[in-house]
């Protein structure tokens, strides 16, 4: 089989003992693999089976520059607007909303959202699709912060919060603008050919939902299933991924009820990837698992293979497991750590004849 077939074999639950594994380093760690390794790529290095696609904006990128006063150490997201504040701890930034003040409607309908067909050059997608094809990797659509998120990125966590109750008006206007752009987004990312469309929001703590099941289910979940059809009626076959952090698990069954097919990152100190896939499964892969606020910084190499290997042959049992860390690897994860994630799943493919 090549990559490409056990990397569906195993999302699709086909009874496949592959299991394909990625990561994410932050700048201190790919500083530390550079000076192991000789070498800049680690993706390309580590042979990693998913490609993200990288479309281009060519919109206006100072469009949002009138709603910053202060731009020092701002970097303005040139696609929806809100700012992103750096200061001194490595990569870490203060979210600065754009329309935190905003007082009206009107305030939103003047907004400058951005097109999802002008403000991109999407004729750059079957290129890359086809070159990836050629080197038998998986293309994903990379489309996180797909709707709660770039909201409240854009109005500020606790005004969008209160809107949500208090000005229904506003709310629905400023989600249905966002759902509108990441539908056809959504649309054409599948149309040009993507095996994965990546989504995700944020929409739990590590205990709990940030807002009740019921307020969820009645503002993001009919948006977020618009933008899961838009994808899957242009390409039916494509694989549907949800991202969201903490412990989301009152609302698993709904993902998968408007079409989401793997589940990330199953943050292992708030969910119990067990017990997600002893209820769920049997209709939903999941991608992640691996704890980065326990077993990848403060583990040993030993801890690590030792939780890699139980969920290897607990979670993947009959397929429907993507190893991975439960978020970017962050300074404190020691190296030694990364090394034995790593040979733990090569040591389990290379057994299984992959």
């Amino acid at each position: 089989m090549t990559r490409r077939e056990l990397f569906f074999a195993a999302m699709r639950r086909q009874g496949s003992e592959y299991i394909p594994f990625e990561f994410v380093l932050c700048p201190a760690l790919k500083e530390e693999f550079q000076k192991r390794t000789g070498q800049a790529d680690y993706e390309a290095y580590y042979d990693f089976p998913a490609k993200n696609l990288r479309l281009p904006f060519t919109g206006d990128r100072h469009r949002f520059d009138g709603y910053f006063a202060d731009k020092t150490n701002l970097k303005i997201d040139p696609i929806f607007g809100f700012g992103n504040r750096f200061g001194t701890t490595h990569h870490f930034s203060h979210m600065e909303p754009s329309l935190e003040d905003a007082e009206d409607l009107a305030d939103f309908e003047a907004y400058p959202y951005p097109d999802p067909v002008a403000d991109f050059d999407w004729s750059v997608l079957p290129e890359q699709i086809e070159n990836n094809l050629k080197t038998d990797h998986i293309n994903v659509a990379p489309m996180e912060m797909t709707i709660f998120e770039t909201a409240w990125y854009i109005r500020g966590m606790e005004q969008f919060l209160m809107d949500m109750i208090a000005e229904p008006e506003i709310c629905a206007y400023h989600l249905d603008r966002i759902t509108q752009v990441r539908c056809k987004m959504a649309e054409n990312y599948a149309l040009a050919g993507a095996d994965v469309l990546r989504l995700g929001d944020d929409v739990a703590t590590q205990l709990n939902m940030m807002m009740s099941p019921e307020t969820w289910r009645s503002t993001l979940k009919p948006r977020l299933q618009k933008v899961i059809r838009a994808a899957k009626n242009a390409k039916p076959d494509i694989m549907v991924f949800y991202h969201g952090d903490g412990n989301m698990f009152d609302i698993l069954g709904d993902l998968i009820e408007i079409g989401v097919d793997i589940l990330n990152p199953i943050q292992p100190e708030c969910m119990s990837p067990f017990e997600v896939k002893k209820t769920f499964g049997d209709r939903v892969s999941l991608w992640g698992c691996v704890g980065t606020q326990t077993t990848m910084p403060f583990g040993t190499p030993q801890e690590v293979k030792a939780v890699c290997r139980q969920l290897i042959e607990e979670v993947g049992k009959g397929g429907g497991l993507f190893l991975a860390p439960s978020h970017m690897l962050e300074p404190e994860v020691p190296f030694e750590n990364l090394e034995a994630f790593i040979d733990t799943v090569k040591e389990w493919n290379a057994a299984h004849g992959y």
